[in-house]
């Protein structure tokens, strides 16, 4: 008896999967008469806003204790 061997954790192809989703991103800008950020800039760091403010707290932190 022959036995089928299966490909591990690899999906099975199938005709539905041939099919590549666009994921259409947001074009312009965030603000209209900014040049800057473009308006995907939340989609693509949603983390900037944290990052930011840590970076802050840490620099005003350092300035206070120097003096």
């Amino acid at each position: 008896m022959k036995k089928n061997k299966t490909q591990g954790f690899l999906p099975k192809a199938s005709k539905t999967a041939e099919k590549k989703k666009v994921i259409k991103e947001p074009t312009g800008r965030l603000i209209s008469w900014s040049p800057w950020p473009p308006a995907n800039f939340k989609t693509r760091y949603p983390a900037f806003p944290l990052v930011t403010t840590v970076f802050l707290l840490a620099i005003i932190r350092w300035i206070t204790i120097l003096k």
